[in-house]
Protein backbone atom coordinates (compact mmCIF):
# COMPACT_ATOMS: atom_id res chain seq x y z
CA UNK A 1 0.00 0.00 0.00
CA UNK A 2 1.41 3.18 -0.79
CA UNK A 3 1.15 6.30 1.39
CA UNK A 4 0.95 9.30 -0.75
CA UNK A 5 2.48 12.60 1.86
CA UNK A 6 0.73 16.17 1.17
CA UNK A 7 2.77 18.40 -0.46
CA UNK A 8 4.15 20.92 1.22
CA UNK A 9 2.83 23.98 1.09
CA UNK A 10 5.06 26.80 -0.32
CA UNK A 11 5.07 29.92 2.73
CA UNK A 12 6.62 33.53 1.99
CA UNK A 13 8.72 35.25 4.36
CA UNK A 14 5.74 37.09 5.14
CA UNK A 15 3.30 34.25 5.64
CA UNK A 16 5.79 32.98 8.18
CA UNK A 17 6.27 36.00 10.05
CA UNK A 18 2.21 36.32 10.76
CA UNK A 19 2.12 32.50 11.48
CA UNK A 20 4.53 32.91 14.19
CA UNK A 21 3.57 36.42 15.43
CA UNK A 22 1.61 34.79 18.29
CA UNK A 23 4.51 33.36 19.92
CA UNK A 24 6.47 36.40 21.73
CA UNK A 25 2.23 36.85 23.52
CA UNK A 26 2.77 33.33 24.56
CA UNK A 27 6.41 33.02 25.96
CA UNK A 28 5.21 36.53 27.65
CA UNK A 29 2.21 35.29 28.85
CA UNK A 30 3.99 32.07 30.80
CA UNK A 31 6.53 34.23 31.45
CA UNK A 32 4.09 36.68 33.07
CA UNK A 33 2.49 34.02 35.04
CA UNK A 34 5.70 32.19 36.56
CA UNK A 35 6.32 35.63 38.10
CA UNK A 36 2.95 36.15 39.24
CA UNK A 37 2.84 32.11 41.13
CA UNK A 38 6.28 33.38 42.66
CA UNK A 39 4.93 36.47 44.11
CA UNK A 40 1.37 35.69 45.20
CA UNK A 41 0.75 34.72 48.75
CA UNK A 42 1.39 31.00 49.14
CA UNK A 43 -1.76 28.91 49.56
CA UNK A 44 -1.16 28.12 52.71
CA UNK A 45 -0.74 32.13 54.43
CA UNK A 46 0.20 30.19 57.72
CA UNK A 47 3.38 28.42 56.29
CA UNK A 48 7.00 29.00 57.70
CA UNK A 49 8.28 32.23 55.84
CA UNK A 50 12.15 32.67 57.43
CA UNK A 51 13.94 32.01 54.46
CA UNK A 52 11.55 31.79 52.43
CA UNK A 53 10.60 35.89 51.93
CA UNK A 54 13.16 38.36 51.96
CA UNK A 55 13.34 40.55 55.14
CA UNK A 56 12.39 43.47 52.59
CA UNK A 57 9.56 41.42 51.34
CA UNK A 58 8.54 40.82 54.92
CA UNK A 59 8.56 44.38 55.66
CA UNK A 60 6.74 45.59 52.72
CA UNK A 61 4.10 43.44 54.12
CA UNK A 62 3.21 45.23 57.41
CA UNK A 63 4.08 48.72 55.64
CA UNK A 64 1.13 47.74 53.25
CA UNK A 65 -0.80 46.46 56.45
CA UNK A 66 -1.04 50.13 58.43
CA UNK A 67 -0.56 51.90 54.78
CA UNK A 68 -4.32 52.74 55.75
CA UNK A 69 -3.17 55.05 58.71
CA UNK A 70 0.05 56.68 56.70
CA UNK A 71 -2.07 60.15 56.22
CA UNK A 72 -2.42 60.68 60.02
CA UNK A 73 1.30 59.08 60.63
CA UNK A 74 2.84 61.81 58.26
CA UNK A 75 1.04 64.64 59.97
CA UNK A 76 2.22 63.06 63.27
CA UNK A 77 5.71 62.91 61.88
CA UNK A 78 5.91 66.61 60.45
CA UNK A 79 4.31 67.68 64.18
CA UNK A 80 7.19 65.84 65.69
CA UNK A 81 10.22 67.54 63.38
CA UNK A 82 8.79 70.88 63.79
CA UNK A 83 8.25 70.83 67.72
CA UNK A 84 11.94 69.15 68.23
CA UNK A 85 13.26 72.17 66.47
CA UNK A 86 11.65 74.41 68.18
CA UNK A 87 12.38 75.35 71.97
CA UNK A 88 15.21 75.23 74.11
CA UNK A 89 16.51 71.89 72.77
CA UNK A 90 17.59 71.25 69.28
CA UNK A 91 17.65 66.99 67.92
CA UNK A 92 21.36 66.37 68.63
CA UNK A 93 23.49 64.95 71.99
CA UNK A 94 25.42 67.86 71.90
CA UNK A 95 22.00 70.13 72.86
CA UNK A 96 20.49 66.94 74.61
CA UNK A 97 22.94 66.96 77.32
CA UNK A 98 22.09 70.40 78.58
CA UNK A 99 18.66 68.72 80.10
CA UNK A 100 18.24 69.00 83.82
CA UNK A 101 16.24 66.87 85.84
CA UNK A 102 13.43 68.51 87.32
CA UNK A 103 13.37 69.01 91.35
CA UNK A 104 9.77 67.08 91.49
CA UNK A 105 11.23 63.97 90.02
CA UNK A 106 14.26 63.81 92.65
CA UNK A 107 12.50 64.76 95.22
CA UNK A 108 9.52 61.93 95.00
CA UNK A 109 11.69 58.74 94.97
CA UNK A 110 9.05 56.06 94.55
CA UNK A 111 6.72 55.40 91.57
CA UNK A 112 4.56 52.66 90.45
CA UNK A 113 5.19 50.87 87.19
CA UNK A 114 2.24 48.71 85.67
CA UNK A 115 2.92 46.19 83.46
CA UNK A 116 -0.95 44.96 82.51
CA UNK A 117 -1.94 43.63 78.74
CA UNK A 118 -3.04 40.88 76.64
CA UNK A 119 -0.26 38.59 77.55
CA UNK A 120 -1.89 38.60 81.55
CA UNK A 121 -4.58 36.08 79.86
CA UNK A 122 -3.04 32.66 80.10
CA UNK A 123 -1.20 33.86 83.77
CA UNK A 124 1.61 31.53 82.71
CA UNK A 125 5.54 31.76 82.44
CA UNK A 126 5.76 35.99 82.11
CA UNK A 127 5.28 39.02 80.22
CA UNK A 128 7.03 37.58 77.05
CA UNK A 129 4.47 34.94 76.77
CA UNK A 130 3.79 36.35 73.31
CA UNK A 131 6.91 35.58 71.89
CA UNK A 132 7.74 32.42 73.51
CA UNK A 133 4.33 30.60 72.44
CA UNK A 134 5.72 30.43 69.21
CA UNK A 135 9.18 28.78 70.04
CA UNK A 136 9.37 25.21 70.29
CA UNK A 137 11.53 24.86 72.81
CA UNK A 138 10.31 27.52 75.21
CA UNK A 139 7.73 26.05 77.92
CA UNK A 140 5.20 28.62 76.74
CA UNK A 141 4.51 26.78 73.78
CA UNK A 142 3.98 24.09 75.40
CA UNK A 143 1.75 25.46 77.70
CA UNK A 144 -0.23 27.35 74.90
CA UNK A 145 -0.85 23.47 72.96
CA UNK A 146 -2.40 22.06 75.84
CA UNK A 147 -4.32 25.19 76.81
CA UNK A 148 -5.33 26.71 73.72
CA UNK A 149 -4.69 24.93 70.97
CA UNK A 150 -2.08 25.01 67.80
CA UNK A 151 -0.44 28.20 66.88
CA UNK A 152 -2.03 28.43 63.33
CA UNK A 153 -5.33 27.33 64.86
CA UNK A 154 -5.00 29.78 68.29
CA UNK A 155 -2.63 32.52 67.59
CA UNK A 156 -1.75 35.62 70.10
CA UNK A 157 -4.40 36.95 68.87
CA UNK A 158 -7.69 35.16 69.50
CA UNK A 159 -6.60 36.21 73.39
CA UNK A 160 -7.44 39.40 73.02
CA UNK A 161 -11.23 38.96 73.20
CA UNK A 162 -10.54 37.00 76.28
CA UNK A 163 -8.81 40.50 78.04
CA UNK A 164 -12.45 42.08 79.31
CA UNK A 165 -10.94 44.03 82.02
CA UNK A 166 -14.49 43.91 83.58
CA UNK A 167 -13.67 44.59 87.04
CA UNK A 168 -11.16 47.27 86.37
CA UNK A 169 -11.77 50.66 88.69
CA UNK A 170 -8.82 52.86 87.98
CA UNK A 171 -9.92 55.65 90.68
CA UNK A 172 -9.04 52.53 93.07
CA UNK A 173 -5.68 51.82 91.83
CA UNK A 174 -5.04 55.10 92.05
CA UNK A 175 -5.99 55.30 95.49
CA UNK A 176 -4.01 52.00 96.20
CA UNK A 177 -1.18 53.88 94.55
CA UNK A 178 -1.13 57.04 96.85
CA UNK A 179 -1.83 55.20 99.69
CA UNK A 180 1.25 52.73 99.12
CA UNK A 181 3.50 56.12 99.30
CA UNK A 182 4.33 56.29 95.67
CA UNK A 183 4.39 59.85 93.97
CA UNK A 184 4.10 59.02 90.55
CA UNK A 185 2.48 56.27 88.53
CA UNK A 186 4.19 54.49 84.62
CA UNK A 187 1.77 52.19 82.82
CA UNK A 188 2.86 50.30 80.27
CA UNK A 189 1.23 52.19 76.99
CA UNK A 190 2.17 49.22 74.54
CA UNK A 191 4.14 46.46 75.24
CA UNK A 192 6.65 44.29 72.68
CA UNK A 193 3.46 42.46 71.86
CA UNK A 194 2.09 45.39 70.04
CA UNK A 195 -1.19 45.81 71.25
CA UNK A 196 -1.75 49.73 72.40
CA UNK A 197 -3.24 50.37 75.45
CA UNK A 198 -4.35 53.55 74.53
CA UNK A 199 -6.81 55.06 71.99
CA UNK A 200 -4.23 55.03 69.32
CA UNK A 201 -5.25 56.36 65.72
CA UNK A 202 -2.33 54.19 64.20
CA UNK A 203 -3.36 51.18 64.60
CA UNK A 204 -6.85 49.00 65.13
CA UNK A 205 -5.16 46.85 67.67
CA UNK A 206 -6.05 48.96 70.69
CA UNK A 207 -7.83 48.27 74.32
CA UNK A 208 -10.36 51.35 72.96
CA UNK A 209 -11.44 48.93 70.11
CA UNK A 210 -11.14 45.72 70.79
CA UNK A 211 -11.15 44.15 74.32
CA UNK A 212 -11.43 46.24 77.08
CA UNK A 213 -12.80 48.82 74.77
CA UNK A 214 -11.53 51.59 76.55
CA UNK A 215 -8.58 53.89 76.44
CA UNK A 216 -6.62 52.29 79.59
CA UNK A 217 -4.00 55.19 79.22
CA UNK A 218 -5.94 57.92 79.13
CA UNK A 219 -8.73 56.78 82.13
CA UNK A 220 -5.59 55.76 84.13
CA UNK A 221 -4.27 59.45 83.81
CA UNK A 222 -7.09 61.01 84.92
CA UNK A 223 -7.60 58.99 87.72
CA UNK A 224 -3.96 58.92 88.84
CA UNK A 225 -3.78 62.96 88.57
CA UNK A 226 -6.98 63.09 90.25
CA UNK A 227 -5.18 62.18 93.61
CA UNK A 228 -2.20 64.11 93.39
CA UNK A 229 0.27 61.94 91.55
CA UNK A 230 2.93 62.35 88.74
CA UNK A 231 1.88 60.52 85.55
CA UNK A 232 3.83 58.83 83.00
CA UNK A 233 4.15 56.20 80.17
CA UNK A 234 6.57 53.63 79.25
CA UNK A 235 6.56 52.20 75.17
CA UNK A 236 8.83 49.04 74.50
CA UNK A 237 7.31 49.29 71.01
CA UNK A 238 10.74 49.50 69.54
CA UNK A 239 10.84 45.59 70.26
CA UNK A 240 8.02 44.59 68.60
CA UNK A 241 10.24 44.78 65.05
CA UNK A 242 11.23 40.98 65.90
CA UNK A 243 9.22 40.16 68.98
CA UNK A 244 7.15 37.45 67.24
CA UNK A 245 10.00 36.14 65.20
CA UNK A 246 9.63 32.39 66.28
CA UNK A 247 6.29 32.12 64.39
CA UNK A 248 8.52 32.63 61.21
CA UNK A 249 9.70 29.22 62.02
CA UNK A 250 6.67 27.41 62.67
CA UNK A 251 3.06 27.25 60.86
CA UNK A 252 1.28 30.30 62.77
CA UNK A 253 -0.84 33.65 62.28
CA UNK A 254 2.56 35.25 62.47
CA UNK A 255 3.16 34.65 58.85
CA UNK A 256 -0.04 35.61 57.53
CA UNK A 257 0.05 38.54 55.94
CA UNK A 258 -3.54 39.65 57.15
CA UNK A 259 -2.24 40.01 60.92
CA UNK A 260 1.09 41.82 59.78
CA UNK A 261 -0.28 45.14 61.12
CA UNK A 262 -0.72 43.27 65.12
CA UNK A 263 2.39 41.16 64.43
CA UNK A 264 4.78 43.76 62.87
CA UNK A 265 7.21 42.73 60.57
CA UNK A 266 8.32 40.12 63.39
CA UNK A 267 11.98 40.08 61.53
CA UNK A 268 14.50 37.25 62.67
CA UNK A 269 16.35 38.94 65.59
CA UNK A 270 20.38 39.03 64.60
CA UNK A 271 22.38 39.31 67.74
CA UNK A 272 26.28 39.64 67.77
CA UNK A 273 28.50 38.32 70.69
CA UNK A 274 31.03 40.63 71.63
CA UNK A 275 28.82 41.30 74.23
CA UNK A 276 28.87 44.40 73.34
CA UNK A 277 24.87 45.31 74.14
CA UNK A 278 22.64 46.67 71.34
CA UNK A 279 25.78 48.46 68.99
CA UNK A 280 26.26 44.48 68.49
CA UNK A 281 22.91 43.95 67.28
CA UNK A 282 22.46 43.33 63.20
CA UNK A 283 18.72 42.69 63.08
CA UNK A 284 17.21 44.37 60.15
CA UNK A 285 15.62 47.37 61.14
CA UNK A 286 13.52 49.71 58.22
CA UNK A 287 13.74 53.18 58.32
CA UNK A 288 10.13 52.98 57.96
CA UNK A 289 9.75 50.93 61.13
CA UNK A 290 11.77 53.93 62.98
CA UNK A 291 9.42 56.49 61.43
CA UNK A 292 6.44 54.29 62.73
CA UNK A 293 7.97 54.53 66.18
CA UNK A 294 8.48 58.14 66.66
CA UNK A 295 4.74 58.84 65.25
CA UNK A 296 3.89 56.19 67.85
CA UNK A 297 5.67 58.08 70.44
CA UNK A 298 4.61 61.62 69.56
CA UNK A 299 1.26 60.75 69.74
CA UNK A 300 1.43 58.82 72.92
CA UNK A 301 2.86 62.43 74.01
CA UNK A 302 0.37 65.16 71.97
CA UNK A 303 -2.61 62.80 73.93
CA UNK A 304 -1.91 62.45 77.54
CA UNK A 305 1.25 64.77 78.20
CA UNK A 306 3.02 62.50 80.28
CA UNK A 307 5.48 63.90 83.08
CA UNK A 308 7.84 60.60 82.46
CA UNK A 309 8.38 58.59 79.30
CA UNK A 310 10.29 55.72 79.92
CA UNK A 311 11.80 53.74 77.12
CA UNK A 312 12.81 49.99 77.59
CA UNK A 313 16.12 48.47 75.98
CA UNK A 314 15.66 48.39 72.38
CA UNK A 315 15.97 51.90 71.66
CA UNK A 316 20.14 51.48 71.46
CA UNK A 317 19.79 49.55 68.67
CA UNK A 318 22.03 51.76 66.09
CA UNK A 319 19.19 52.35 63.30
CA UNK A 320 17.14 54.00 65.98
CA UNK A 321 19.62 57.04 67.24
CA UNK A 322 18.56 59.31 65.21
CA UNK A 323 15.33 59.26 65.76
CA UNK A 324 15.66 58.65 69.86
CA UNK A 325 17.14 62.13 69.19
CA UNK A 326 14.46 63.67 67.41
CA UNK A 327 11.93 62.68 70.06
CA UNK A 328 13.73 63.73 73.15
CA UNK A 329 14.09 67.07 71.54
CA UNK A 330 10.50 67.02 70.45
CA UNK A 331 9.50 66.04 74.05
CA UNK A 332 11.45 67.82 75.98
CA UNK A 333 10.35 71.12 73.66
CA UNK A 334 7.20 70.13 74.11
CA UNK A 335 6.70 70.15 77.94
CA UNK A 336 8.67 73.30 78.18
CA UNK A 337 5.49 74.53 75.77
CA UNK A 338 3.43 73.14 77.95
CA UNK A 339 4.73 74.35 81.40
CA UNK A 340 6.50 71.39 82.32
CA UNK A 341 9.45 69.37 82.45
CA UNK A 342 9.61 65.89 80.90
CA UNK A 343 11.44 63.41 82.36
CA UNK A 344 12.85 59.95 79.97
CA UNK A 345 14.26 57.27 81.39
CA UNK A 346 16.60 54.98 79.38
CA UNK A 347 18.60 51.82 80.16
CA UNK A 348 22.73 51.19 79.51
CA UNK A 349 24.21 53.00 76.46
CA UNK A 350 20.83 54.04 74.81
CA UNK A 351 21.33 57.96 74.91
CA UNK A 352 24.25 60.10 76.59
CA UNK A 353 24.30 60.16 80.12
CA UNK A 354 23.42 63.50 80.94
CA UNK A 355 20.77 63.86 78.25
CA UNK A 356 18.19 61.96 80.49
CA UNK A 357 17.43 59.78 84.28
CA UNK A 358 19.64 56.60 83.32
CA UNK A 359 17.74 53.48 84.76
CA UNK A 360 18.84 50.12 86.27
CA UNK A 361 16.65 47.40 85.78
CA UNK A 362 16.43 44.97 88.82
CA UNK A 363 19.73 46.59 89.84
CA UNK A 364 21.02 48.94 91.71
CA UNK A 365 24.47 51.26 92.38
CA UNK A 366 27.05 50.40 94.92
CA UNK A 367 27.40 53.97 95.76
CA UNK A 368 26.69 57.59 95.66
CA UNK A 369 25.65 58.46 91.93
CA UNK A 370 25.77 62.03 91.71
CA UNK A 371 23.49 62.47 88.38
CA UNK A 372 19.83 61.19 89.68
CA UNK A 373 19.08 57.52 88.60
CA UNK A 374 16.54 55.00 88.79
CA UNK A 375 15.87 51.06 89.45
CA UNK A 376 13.12 49.62 88.31
CA UNK A 377 11.75 46.46 89.72
CA UNK A 378 9.15 44.14 90.19
CA UNK A 379 7.59 42.63 92.94
CA UNK A 380 7.19 39.53 91.53
CA UNK A 381 10.24 37.50 91.52
CA UNK A 382 9.19 35.69 87.74
CA UNK A 383 7.57 37.91 85.89
CA UNK A 384 6.50 41.48 85.02
CA UNK A 385 2.93 40.55 84.29
CA UNK A 386 0.44 38.36 85.95
CA UNK A 387 1.65 34.78 86.31
CA UNK A 388 -0.48 31.98 88.69
CA UNK A 389 0.90 30.50 91.49
CA UNK A 390 3.77 33.72 91.60
CA UNK A 391 6.68 34.47 94.31
CA UNK A 392 6.90 37.60 95.62
CA UNK A 393 9.14 39.83 97.20
CA UNK A 394 8.01 40.93 100.81
CA UNK A 395 7.75 44.21 102.03
CA UNK A 396 10.77 44.29 104.26
CA UNK A 397 12.90 43.55 101.32
CA UNK A 398 11.24 46.20 99.02
CA UNK A 399 11.35 48.67 101.94
CA UNK A 400 15.18 47.88 102.09
CA UNK A 401 15.84 48.50 98.80
CA UNK A 402 14.31 52.33 98.62
CA UNK A 403 16.19 53.09 101.32
CA UNK A 404 19.17 52.02 99.85
CA UNK A 405 18.56 53.35 96.50
CA UNK A 406 17.50 56.71 98.11
CA UNK A 407 20.78 56.90 100.08
CA UNK A 408 22.78 56.76 96.66
CA UNK A 409 20.30 59.75 94.90
CA UNK A 410 18.24 57.51 93.22
CA UNK A 411 14.61 56.69 92.60
CA UNK A 412 12.63 53.29 92.91
CA UNK A 413 10.36 52.32 90.37
CA UNK A 414 8.22 49.18 91.40
CA UNK A 415 6.22 47.09 89.28
CA UNK A 416 3.19 45.05 90.01
CA UNK A 417 1.19 43.59 87.28
CA UNK A 418 -2.89 42.71 87.55
CA UNK A 419 -4.95 40.40 86.64
CA UNK A 420 -6.82 40.47 83.04
CA UNK A 421 -9.83 41.36 84.69
CA UNK A 422 -8.40 44.39 86.23
CA UNK A 423 -7.90 43.47 89.50
CA UNK A 424 -4.52 43.62 91.66
CA UNK A 425 -3.64 40.11 93.20
CA UNK A 426 -4.28 41.04 96.95
CA UNK A 427 -0.63 39.99 98.00
CA UNK A 428 0.47 43.01 95.77
CA UNK A 429 -1.99 45.80 97.92
CA UNK A 430 -1.09 43.85 101.05
CA UNK A 431 2.89 44.39 99.96
CA UNK A 432 2.21 47.89 98.76
CA UNK A 433 -0.09 49.04 101.88
CA UNK A 434 2.96 47.83 104.38
CA UNK A 435 5.63 49.92 102.27
CA UNK A 436 3.01 52.90 102.80
CA UNK A 437 2.64 52.37 106.28
CA UNK A 438 6.51 53.01 106.60
CA UNK A 439 6.39 55.54 104.57
CA UNK A 440 3.75 57.41 106.18
CA UNK A 441 5.59 57.24 109.61
CA UNK A 442 9.17 58.02 108.07
CA UNK A 443 9.19 59.02 104.92
CA UNK A 444 10.59 62.56 106.26
CA UNK A 445 13.78 60.36 105.89
CA UNK A 446 13.01 59.30 101.99
CA UNK A 447 10.75 62.15 100.50
CA UNK A 448 13.07 65.51 99.50
CA UNK A 449 16.31 64.54 100.66
CA UNK A 450 19.72 64.30 99.28
CA UNK A 451 22.45 61.89 100.25
CA UNK A 452 24.72 62.42 102.97
CA UNK A 453 28.98 62.56 102.92
CA UNK A 454 28.62 58.78 102.19
CA UNK A 455 25.73 56.52 101.83
CA UNK A 456 25.74 54.20 104.72
CA UNK A 457 28.11 51.59 106.64
CA UNK A 458 28.02 48.11 107.91
CA UNK A 459 28.83 44.66 106.17
CA UNK A 460 25.98 44.31 104.22
CA UNK A 461 26.78 45.49 100.51
CA UNK A 462 24.74 45.25 97.37
CA UNK A 463 25.79 43.66 94.07
CA UNK A 464 25.90 46.70 91.32
CA UNK A 465 24.70 46.73 87.76
CA UNK A 466 21.14 45.07 86.22
CA UNK A 467 19.40 42.22 87.30
CA UNK A 468 21.21 41.84 90.71
CA UNK A 469 18.50 43.20 92.90
CA UNK A 470 17.80 39.96 94.40
CA UNK A 471 21.38 38.95 95.25
CA UNK A 472 21.62 41.08 98.10
CA UNK A 473 22.32 39.42 101.36
CA UNK A 474 19.48 40.53 104.87
CA UNK A 475 20.89 43.46 106.79
CA UNK A 476 21.89 43.93 110.31
CA UNK A 477 21.83 45.93 112.94
CA UNK A 478 25.24 47.64 112.10
CA UNK A 479 23.50 48.83 108.57
CA UNK A 480 22.72 51.97 108.39
CA UNK A 481 21.72 54.73 105.49
CA UNK A 482 22.26 58.13 105.32
CA UNK A 483 20.20 61.01 103.99
CA UNK A 484 20.03 64.50 104.42
CA UNK A 485 17.57 67.58 104.57
CA UNK A 486 18.77 71.05 104.97
CA UNK A 487 20.39 70.87 108.68
CA UNK A 488 19.21 67.33 109.24
CA UNK A 489 20.98 64.03 108.69
CA UNK A 490 18.64 60.74 109.08
CA UNK A 491 20.34 57.66 109.77
CA UNK A 492 18.15 54.86 108.92
CA UNK A 493 18.75 51.46 110.95
CA UNK A 494 18.57 48.65 108.46
CA UNK A 495 18.49 45.88 111.25
CA UNK A 496 15.82 45.97 113.95
CA UNK A 497 17.33 45.55 117.57
CA UNK A 498 15.98 43.01 119.93
CA UNK A 499 12.28 44.08 121.17
CA UNK A 500 11.82 45.09 124.46
CA UNK A 501 15.03 45.11 125.38
CA UNK A 502 17.43 48.66 125.36
CA UNK A 503 19.90 48.68 122.46
CA UNK A 504 22.63 51.20 121.66
CA UNK A 505 23.31 51.92 117.95
CA UNK A 506 26.74 52.50 116.90
CA UNK A 507 27.13 54.74 114.08
CA UNK A 508 31.12 54.90 112.95
CA UNK A 509 30.40 57.52 110.17
CA UNK A 510 29.22 60.07 112.56
CA UNK A 511 32.06 59.70 114.67
CA UNK A 512 34.09 62.93 115.32
CA UNK A 513 37.05 62.03 113.51
CA UNK A 514 35.44 60.45 110.66
CA UNK A 515 32.93 61.59 108.65
CA UNK A 516 31.02 63.17 111.27
CA UNK A 517 34.07 65.77 111.93
CA UNK A 518 32.72 69.58 112.51
CA UNK A 519 29.15 68.19 113.01
CA UNK A 520 27.26 70.52 116.15
CA UNK A 521 24.61 67.98 116.98
CA UNK A 522 21.93 69.86 118.98
CA UNK A 523 19.45 66.54 119.20
CA UNK A 524 18.60 64.00 118.42
CA UNK A 525 14.61 62.22 118.20
CA UNK A 526 13.48 58.60 117.32
CA UNK A 527 10.85 59.03 114.29
CA UNK A 528 7.36 57.89 115.56
CA UNK A 529 8.78 57.41 119.46
CA UNK A 530 8.02 60.18 121.98
CA UNK A 531 10.90 59.29 124.05
CA UNK A 532 14.02 61.34 123.84
CA UNK A 533 17.24 58.89 123.55
CA UNK A 534 20.27 59.12 125.12
CA UNK A 535 23.69 60.06 122.88
CA UNK A 536 26.85 60.48 123.09
CA UNK A 537 29.56 61.67 120.38
CA UNK A 538 33.20 60.26 120.22
CA UNK A 539 35.91 59.80 117.85
CA UNK A 540 34.71 56.69 116.80
CA UNK A 541 31.25 56.67 116.55
CA UNK A 542 27.97 58.68 117.49
CA UNK A 543 26.51 56.12 120.63
CA UNK A 544 22.47 56.12 120.66
CA UNK A 545 20.60 54.46 123.31
CA UNK A 546 17.43 53.28 122.25
CA UNK A 547 14.51 52.94 124.49
CA UNK A 548 12.85 49.50 124.99
CA UNK A 549 9.44 51.07 123.19
CA UNK A 550 11.19 51.50 119.52
CA UNK A 551 8.60 50.89 117.48
CA UNK A 552 10.79 49.23 114.63
CA UNK A 553 9.24 47.66 111.74
CA UNK A 554 11.44 47.06 108.97
CA UNK A 555 13.48 49.70 109.85
CA UNK A 556 14.11 53.14 112.24
CA UNK A 557 15.27 56.23 111.57
CA UNK A 558 17.05 58.85 114.10
CA UNK A 559 16.67 62.28 113.52
CA UNK A 560 19.68 63.84 113.70
CA UNK A 561 19.20 67.80 113.70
Amino acid sequence: MRIVLPRARPYSILAIVKRFQFWPLVIASLLCGAIAQAQAPSADPLAPTHNVKSPDQIDQEWQRSVANYDAQRNTLLKEADRQANDGPFRPDWESLRHYEIPQWYKDAKFGIFIHWGVYSVPGAENEWYPRNMYKPKEGAYAYHLKNFGPQDKFGYKDLIPKFRAEKWDPAAWASLFKQAGARYVVPVAEHHDGFSMYDSGLSDWTAAKMGPKRDVVGELAKAVRAEGLHFGLSSHRAEHNFFFDGGRDIRSDVNDPKYASLYGPAHQQVEGHSNGGMMDDWTYVSPAWTADWLARMTELVEKYKPEIVYYDWWIGQPNFRPRVQEFDAFYYNFAAAHGYTGVVNFKNYAMDWKSAVRDFERGQLASIEPDHWQTDTSISKLSWGYIENDQYQPPEFLVHQLIDIVSKNGNLLLNIGPKPDGTIPDVIQTTLKEMGSWLSANGEAIYSTTPWKVYGEGPTKVTEGAFHDQDTKPYTTEDFRFTQKGNTIYAIGMGCPTSGSESTAAIHALGSANQGSGLSITSIELIGSTEKPTWHQDSGALNVKLPASVNCKYAYVLKIN
